[in-house]
């Protein structure tokens, strides 16, 4: 009871001194007295820690008074050490370098496609076919003038080899004969232009041009070819990271439209800094097993940049910030009772972050029970419950 009176007295003489202070900072206020707000500011802060001491003392004692006493609910994380893995997350692009538009090389109508859209060929197989304007009806019959032409030929060498006949006669010949096979070789490569075969093994995506189309060499598209087996991604780095990437980066590959994520390496890196938007280019290879990629998917490429196989990890939510911006948390330690503990403010330097947790790289070390849910109710050496 006397203590009751004493901490009632204290209050009531606290409250009139509180008054008269008030009075005196107005006048400190409009006197624009900076020496003596100075002053009063400290007298402010020492009697709030008065104030916080005593509060503990009443705290403490309710503790033995009132074995039921009502304290804030906590949960708490005992700091262990765990594997952690930091990406740096960019938008990426699907791509496939065997995706093409075939166009033609002669030009003439479209006789026949052999072919049909979602068809698996291999390569060099024959795709459509464009009519030849007559080149295989020349080709047949200048391989007939080649033929006696060499028939010819070859009977001036036998006569020649016995000393028989012109040498101009032979000369002759000979080059009407190699003339020929010249003309034949080039009639062959015209009729080859008039066939459209596969670059690639793939799958017939689209054809585009009807039979008895009028094709034009270089202009008209006739089909496109894709092959899909094997597929990658490249993406922009920002150039405050091209010290960190290098060939064999592990890296991920999020596809949210198919909701599946693909391992892979970074096999290409760029040599130039775009000046545009301060980046360089990345490639990574990407395997298409199942055949669900396709060109142009949109993904999320994540490239690992650090790793620490025992790093302390906490959550973003219970890091609290004071005036000058240094981050803290508070440990626990055991109280007189089962499931009752008192906070200790500590504060810690931090690292890499994920999504909802960030590295701690000093203050605290492993094994360290501190405060999670309720980490923004409490204060400085409060006593607090466990309910976990």
């Amino acid at each position: 009871m006397k203590k009751l009176i004493s901490l009632l007295i204290t209050s009531i003489i606290i409250a009139a001194c509180s008054g008269e202070k008030q009075s005196s900072t107005s006048a400190l206020l409009q006197a624009e007295d900076l020496d003596g707000l100075k002053v009063q500011k400290d007298e402010k802060i020492q009697q709030m820690n008065a104030l916080k001491k005593e509060l503990n003392q009443i705290n403490q004692a309710i503790l033995t008074l009132d074995p039921d006493e009502k304290l804030p609910l906590i949960t708490t994380i005992k700091l262990a050490p765990e594997n952690f893995n930091h990406h740096i997350e960019v938008q990426g692009n699907i791509q496939t370098r065997q995706n093409v538009l075939l166009y033609p090389e002669f030009n003439g109508s479209l006789k026949q496609v052999f072919v049909q859209e979602g068809q698996k060929v291999k390569k060099g197989a024959l795709l459509a076919q464009i009519d030849d304007a007559g080149l295989k009806n020349q080709l047949e019959q200048l391989e007939i003038q080649s033929n006696l032409s060499k028939t010819i030929y070859e009977r001036y060498q036998r006569l020649w080899d016995k000393n028989i006949g012109s040498e101009m006669e032979l000369l002759k010949a000979k080059t009407t004969y190699e003339a020929q096979l010249k003309s034949i070789a080039q009639l062959k490569k015209q009729l080859l232009r008039t066939q459209i075969r596969a670059p690639f093994s793939g799958t017939i995506d689209e054809i585009i041009a009807n039979t008895g189309a009028n094709l034009m060499p270089g202009q008209t598209p006739v089909l496109r070819v894709v092959n899909l087996d094997e597929m990658y991604i490249e993406a922009n780095i920002p150039e405050r990271y091209v010290s960190d990437i290098k060939l064999g980066t592990d890296a991920l590959v999020e596809i949210p439209m198919l909701g599946k994520t693909y391992a892979t390496q970074i096999r290409q890196t760029g040599s130039f800094i775009n000046p545009n938007n301060r980046s360089f280019r990345v490639e990574a290879p990407l395997a298409n097993t199942d055949g669900d990629i396709k060109p142009n998917l949109s993904c999320k490429l994540k490239i690992k940049d650090y790793n620490n196989s025992s790093a302390i990890m906490i959550p973003l939510s219970i890091i609290k910030e004071n005036a000058k911006g240094d981050k803290y948390i508070f440990k626990l330690k055991p109280g007189n009772k089962q499931d009752v503990y008192t906070t200790e403010k500590v504060f810690i330097e931090l690292g890499k972050k994920s999504m909802e947790k960030v590295e701690v790289t000093g203050g605290i070390a492993p094994g360290t029970l501190i405060v999670n849910e309720g980490a923004a109710i409490v204060e400085d050496n409060q006593r607090v419950r466990n309910i976990q």
